[in-house]
């Protein structure tokens, strides 16, 4: 876990640096992206730099360390300028004396460092608090990414899925306006009735509406994947998303027990990173509230100067240095304590049942998984032949129908199959892919590469 949260810093440094040219490049210049293939690899860099929401979660973690200083401002000490001028009408003046009481103008100024030296446990509380909200954002972070990275993986996926669809779609079509040609010459020549060309350009016509939905699904999926790597997209491109993919669909070989994938998920889960920090601030909450029952004692040491009181001399000063200590107790503050006490322990709980449901949500998600990925798998298995079978089975009938001992039912019947097998196939190879991609998720393993950083 050390390493990983090292990383992250060491990413939001790198990405910090390179925000400034990756925002310009976003908004201005779409050269890179419009002629040049992306690989996964690729989109997921560009996501680290670019995402809407990763960029925020940096925000959110620049904020946090913000919050980091602020709270660890308890145990540094306090340098103090202060400084008064006042004037007056009237003084009063003894009588048969020549002074008064209160010069018309005074001033002074002082200079002084204020350290608190006990605070009834709040110093180091507020240290201890200091170094688990830190912990904490970061954490939250490489959530952020998780979650950002797993849906570019996803609809990366789906945009190769998507891409194989259409072929598969406008391969049954030209199939099937072949067959209907073919038909037509049979029917010119009378080996045919006009039965067999109704059946053929039904066959067609219906076949044309799963191409045109297929379309719309890669325009759709290409949109959402230039979303989610940051893209501004030309509010009239539409049709033709210029961005072109490199990767395949393919299912690379991966093994994990269930046992261990529980393990590891409940071992680095940033989502239980996180929790386990909230469970240590609510702790120091009860520390800081119980503070409140004990004294605080400040020392303080400066420099300070200020008019004469016995001379009319604006500029005649006394000054000299100042030291000593400085002791606060609310012996009672009306039950004022208490209450922040009992809320702070209540709220401390409460961390702890939110830890204690996550943990159990969060074994089940990696159960569920794991069975959506096991069931990936299987049906990735059971279509292996399938299409060489489909069409051997189609090259058969067209073969049977030029003999004249097939039926056109026959050859219609295979381009269907062919169609069926081909879909089910590349749908299989995605939903593996998508399962591999949402284990790896549920597990936690680590979602910021090296080759990440530019």
């Amino acid at each position: 876990m050390i390493s990983r949260s090292l990383f992250v810093a060491a990413f939001l440094l790198a990405a910090s640096a390179a925000s400034g040219a990756a925002e310009t490049n976003r908004v201005t210049s779409a050269t890179n992206w419009l002629t040049r293939a992306l690989s996964l690899d690729d989109c997921m860099d560009l996501a680290l730099k670019q995402n809407s929401a990763i960029l925020k979660g940096k925000s959110d973690l620049e904020a946090a360390y913000g919050v980091v200083v602020q709270t660890r401002a308890i145990a540094i000490p306090k340098l103090r300028a202060t400084g008064d001028y006042s004037a007056t009408d009237a003084t009063e003046k003894f009588p048969g004396a020549d002074f008064t009481i209160n010069r018309d103008q005074n001033w002074s100024a002082n200079v002084r460092v204020v350290q608190s030296i006990y605070e009834g446990g709040r110093i180091r509380s507020a240290l201890r608090t200091a170094q688990l909200t830190q912990e904490q954002a970061i954490l939250e972070y490489e959530r952020v990414i998780a979650d950002s990275l797993l849906d570019v993986r996803v609809t990366y996926y789906d945009v190769l899925l998507t891409t194989q669809q259409v072929l598969v779609q406008e391969a049954s079509v030209n199939l099937l306006a072949k067959e209907l040609e073919d038909t037509r010459h049979r029917f010119d020549a009378g080996t045919v009735s006009r039965f067999n060309v109704l059946r053929a350009e039904v066959e067609l016509a219906n076949a044309r509406p799963r191409l045109i939905r297929a379309k719309n699904a890669y325009r759709i999926a290409k949109n959402t994947l230039a979303n989610l790597l940051g893209y501004n997209l030309p509010r009239d491109l539409w049709e033709n998303v210029p961005l072109t993919l490199t990767g395949k669909l393919a299912a690379e070989p991966y093994e994990i027990d269930l046992p261990a994938a529980i393990g590891q998920a409940l071992e680095w889960r940033p989502e239980l990173g996180v929790l386990r920090k909230a469970e240590g601030l609510r702790k120091e909450g009860v520390t800081s509230a119980q503070g409140g029952y004990k004294p605080s004692v400040q020392l303080f040491a400066g420099y300070g100067a200020r008019n004469s009181q016995f001379s009319d001399d604006l500029v005649r000063e006394i000054s000299g240095w100042q030291a000593g200590a400085q002791v606060s107790w609310d012996i009672f503050d009306g039950r004022l304590t208490k209450g922040k006490v009992d809320q702070a322990r209540a709220l401390h709980e409460k961390s702890k049942h939110e830890l204690d449901d996550t943990t159990r949500r969060i074994e089940l998600e990696v159960r569920t998984a794991y069975s959506q990925f096991i069931e990936a798998k299987e049906l990735l298995e059971s279509q292996k032949k399938v299409q060489e079978q489909a069409e051997e089975a189609l090259r058969l009938a067209n073969a049977r129908a030029d003999t004249g001992t097939g039926t056109q039912l026959d050859v219609l019947s295979a381009q269907t199959a062919l169609t069926d097998a081909r879909s089910t196939q590349i749908q299989a190879l995605r939903d593996y892919a998508v399962a591999r991609a949402r284990l790896e998720r549920a597990i936690g393993q680590t979602v910021i590469r090296e080759n990440a950083i530019p």
